[in-house]
């Protein structure tokens, strides 16, 4: 009976939300399974849904990843699509970023390192720098 509140509460938030209801169609699509080398067997904890997925804990992360050699490097570690570095002491997130990308969704590929402003300014004095130095380059050919 709670369930269908829940639905019903869903369903009209999804009505008058055309975000909610596009984030609810995108929580639950289906993911194909991916099998174990050794065995063609399925993990009981992977992620039937996307949100499947986001509902992943940290002992299932690690699990996953020992279940598909990915943990502890062996002869089948290489042998799937997409091979991961694996370490236990990684956060939550990280971990899910990587087993994300193994299991192929998108969005999942490593970040990229934002830069500093810093940085920024200096690639862009650099540019500047460059850019004058072309134009002194034309100029002085002519003379």
């Amino acid at each position: 009976m709670e369930n269908q509140a829940q639905n019903l509460l869903g369903e009209r938030r999804a009505a008058s939300n055309a975000a909610f209801k596009q984030k609810l169609q995108q929580m639950a699509l289906p993911l194909a399974p991916l099998v174990q080398l050794t065995t063609g067997e399925i993990h009981p904890a992977f992620p039937g849904t996307v949100l499947n997925f986001w509902l992943l804990t940290d002992a299932q992360l690690e699990e996953l990843a020992h279940f598909y050699h990915q943990r502890t490097p062996c002869r089948y570690t290489f042998h799937y699509p997409c091979p991961i570095n694996w370490s236990s002491d990684m956060p939550l997130e990280e971990k899910r970023r990587k087993i994300g990308r193994f299991i192929g969704l998108r969005g999942c590929e490593s970040p990229l390192r934002a830069r500093t402003e810093d940085e920024i300014m200096e690639e862009a004095r650099r540019a500047r720098i460059a850019q004058e130095d072309e134009i002194w380059r034309r100029k002085l050919r002519w003379y």
